[in-house]
């Protein structure tokens, strides 16, 4: 399913920079499929669309809470069990910086943590238990924080690619 968004929104998205431009395009992606990300509406989407919404999935988590946050929401499996890093290394081939392939490392080792510790990370907690999670599992810390150094720049990689891509993702209304 390939939503449709007319030229100028796209236009004016991207002028906004790459967030602007990345988050229309998931805006309309969403709106497409009622809103809701699940089985049924997996099934609508290509891999390059199921990748961009997995993207901004993490970097939405990572940015609030790191990976332990995304791991005890439920996030794992889609993002760790799934060819996400696969194609987001895939992403990356071509582009002039090495952006793409390093983040889909740091994808990889995130998901060898996950594997070791995601049954203990998805337990139910409260709030200070939750927030002690932290410090159980320090080996975190070092993929949060390269995450959240360089979010700008895998964020702007991963907008130079739906850009270069944009027929994957949506259809332009020129008119």
């Amino acid at each position: 399913m390939l939503p449709t968004l007319h030229e100028s929104r796209l236009i004016a998205a991207a002028k906004q920079g790459n967030d602007a431009f990345i988050t229309l395009i998931r805006e309309s992606l969403l709106d497409a499929i009622g809103g809701q990300l699940d089985a049924n509406s997996l099934a609508s989407l290509n891999g390059e669309q199921i990748t961009l919404l997995a993207y901004l999935m993490l970097r939405d988590e990572v940015m609030e809470g790191g990976f332990i946050q995304l791991i005890h929401n439920g996030l794992g499996p889609f993002i760790f069990l799934n060819p996400f890093a696969k194609a987001i290394r895939q992403w990356g081939e071509g582009q002039e910086t090495n952006t793409l392939h390093a983040f889909s490392k740091l994808v990889y080792q995130g998901r060898k943590l996950f594997e070791q510790y995601g049954d203990e990370l998805t337990k139910p907690v409260t709030d200070d238990e939750f927030m002690a999670l932290y410090e159980q599992f320090p080996d975190f810390d070092e993929l949060d924080d390269y995450f959240v150094e360089n979010e700008e720049a895998i964020t702007a990689a991963i907008a130079h690619y739906t850009d270069e891509h944009l027929d994957a993702f949506i259809t332009i209304d020129k008119n």
